[in-house]
């Protein structure tokens, strides 16, 4: 028996795709691996799938994960190829791999966050809402699962800030906690609105890029004194991802190098 974990982008179309439709859309693409994904006991049995730290509807990201079992011995290569065959717009697998590190070491998320002014954007925006974040604390109300609402300061749960501005928009790079609890970047917009309420965006765009270990360094998939360079490896993976050809890759590399 194997643990495996997937390592995903949503975005797109595919950040309207709600939790459960996400978890369906797994499951029917599942038979295409050809594994024997362990399955639950009863009447009913499906696939025992479970996506980490499940992205907000509307939200995209590039370093979603999915964790799974098989029934048979497998080191999961190959798998990601086969689930793109049949994947819809906007979700991409970029690697399959045994589930080692344990989730419980996520701490931290790197997020995008870009705020869009459609009648321009005020003075000194990023500055200010650069300076609200950072404050040690901020009081916002949050909804809890009782659906009551609760006074909870979200600031321990920011590690990093910053904004910049550019036309009709402010973009900035925040680090939120996790996990125990974990804050939604969209709550940010809701802080900006209570304290700063001329600075209200009228529309917000969130995309989760990176996860974090406790220290703050990337939660790292494995490492690889020798990783693979072919055009199915996962960094060129990565490179089309950011718009860039495996030529150009490679050309990159060679060229960065001479420079050094």
């Amino acid at each position: 028996m194997s643990k495996l974990r997937l390592l995903f982008i949503k975005e797109a179309q595919a950040s309207y795709i709600s939790h459960l439709d996400l978890l369906r859309t797994f499951q029917r693409a599942f038979p295409r691996t050809e594994l024997d994904i362990k399955h639950s006991q009863g009447y009913h049995p499906h696939p025992i799938i479970s996506i980490v730290l499940p992205l907000p509807v509307g939200q995209s990201s590039d370093c979603e994960l999915l964790d799974f079992e098989v029934t048979q011995d497998t080191d999961g290569r190959g798998i990601a190829d086969k689930l793109n065959t049949g994947m819809p717009a906007g979700l991409r697998v970029l690697d399959c791999y045994p589930a080692a590190r344990p989730i419980r070491d996520l701490a931290w998320l790197r997020a995008d966050v870009t705020f869009e002014y459609d009648n321009g954007v005020p003075e000194n925006t990023a500055a200010r809402i650069t300076e609200l974040l950072r404050r040690p604390e901020l009081v916002i109300q949050k909804r809890t699962k009782r659906k009551d609402l609760a006074d909870v300061d979200i600031a321990p749960m920011i590690r990093e800030v910053f904004f910049t501005e550019g036309e009709g928009i402010v973009t900035g790079t925040v680090t939120v906690q996790a996990q125990n609890p974990g804050l939604n970047p969209q709550l940010l917009e809701k802080a900006v609105a209570h304290y700063l309420p001329d600075l209200t965006p009228d529309f917000t765009r969130i995309r989760r890029r990176a996860i974090l270990d406790a220290e703050g360094r990337p939660w790292c998939l494995e490492v690889n004194t020798l990783p693979g360079m072919t055009p199915n490896s996962l960094i060129p993976k990565a490179a089309k991802v950011a718009g860039m050809t495996y030529q150009e890759l490679c050309e990159k590399i060679v060229s960065l190098s001479l420079e050094k």
